[in-house]
């Protein structure tokens, strides 16, 4: 992952690089992360390759936190696509609602003839883009909700230690006069 000044150096990010280093996408805030997240799964579900570039690109006009975004894309990689695949052709079947025998060819030359197997890949391929396009839908609005809660506790749990430590304080000097 390229920092901040790496990027800054780039040539071809010269023409944006005003917009794209503003300090204010590079902050962890309590709305910059979420929106992160939510592009993040976006970028990953809806296209294949060049999705840190797509998640970066469009953390700009959003305000989302850049490193987030470009991280959360990394859900999907080389080791996990074959289970996002099985997931997705599972969620495009069940949204589609096909059932086990497909759906019936407009000729049958092609579900006898050599070009069934031709058929049935691009039929399963169908069902799985839809499946990506759905999970790109959903999971976005999930994670945006996830990762708010996230941070509302683990802001609300720093905040009850560090009112915890100021109570042991006043205590402390209560108690000494």
């Amino acid at each position: 992952m390229p920092s901040r000044e790496e990027m800054a150096r780039n040539k071809y990010l010269a023409p944006i690089a005003h917009r794209f280093l503003s300090p204010e996408l590079w902050r962890f805030t309590r709305r910059s992360v979420p929106r992160g997240v939510a592009l993040g799964l976006f970028a990953a579900f809806i296209i294949p390759l060049g999705q840190v570039f797509l998640a970066a690109f469009l953390a700009l006009p959003s305000r989302a936190n850049v490193p987030v975004a470009a991280l959360v894309t990394f859900v999907t990689n080389p080791f996990t696509l074959p289970f996002w695949l099985v997931v997705a052709n599972k969620v495009g079947n069940f949204t589609l609602r096909i059932d086990a025998d497909g759906p019936a060819l407009a000729s049958t030359a092609l579900e006898t003839g050599a070009w069934s197997a031709v058929a049935d890949f691009f039929q399963m391929a169908g069902a799985t883009a839809f499946g990506f396009a759905v999970m790109a839908v959903i999971a976005p609005a999930v994670g945006y909700l996830v990762a708010g809660w996230i941070w509302r506790a683990v802001v609300a749990r720093k905040r009850a230690k560090r009112l915890k430590v100021m109570e042991a304080r006043l205590d402390q000097r209560l108690g000494s006069h």
